[in-house]
């Protein structure tokens, strides 16, 4: 079995750590200056209404980390355990982690829409033709 292509799984999931400790680095800072209360009876837009863009955007990143990357952390252990873990498809792997690292920057960053989207839908395709690749070679 090839493992090489588990070093870009890890490298997403240790990204994914780094943006989980940006987040609380910016929104803890800007909870205590909004003088937000913890309060379990209030509607989550109470919390997050109360905070500033720039500090949601990386809230928003994480929640984006746990939602596409499944199916990335799915198909790399799939082509891992299916043996079909050429180079092209450890070179598309690193491609959709590098593509979801710009993604991130991005959206926590300036969160230019338009220039995320085109990131999102181009890693998406990375991903697609990495998902293809594996089940026709798994079947």
């Amino acid at each position: 079995m090839n493992t090489t292509i588990l070093a870009p799984v890890m490298a997403l999931v240790l990204w994914s750590l780094v943006m989980w400790l940006w987040l609380y680095a910016t929104r803890l800072p800007a909870m205590v200056k909004a003088k937000i209360k913890l309060d379990p009876t209030q509607p989550k837009e109470a919390l997050t209404g109360a905070l500033p863009p720039h500090v949601r955007w990386k809230a928003d990143n994480y929640n984006h980390l746990m939602e596409q990357p499944t199916i990335f952390y799915a198909t790399a252990l799939v082509t891992a355990v299916g043996g079909v873990a050429d180079q092209t498809a450890i070179l598309l792997a690193w491609t959709y982690v590098g593509l979801r690292l710009l993604h991130s920057l991005i959206q926590a960053t300036v969160n230019i829409i338009m220039l995320r989207f085109l990131v999102f839908t181009v890693a998406t395709v990375v991903l697609g033709v990495l998902a293809v690749r594996t089940a026709l070679a798994i079947v």
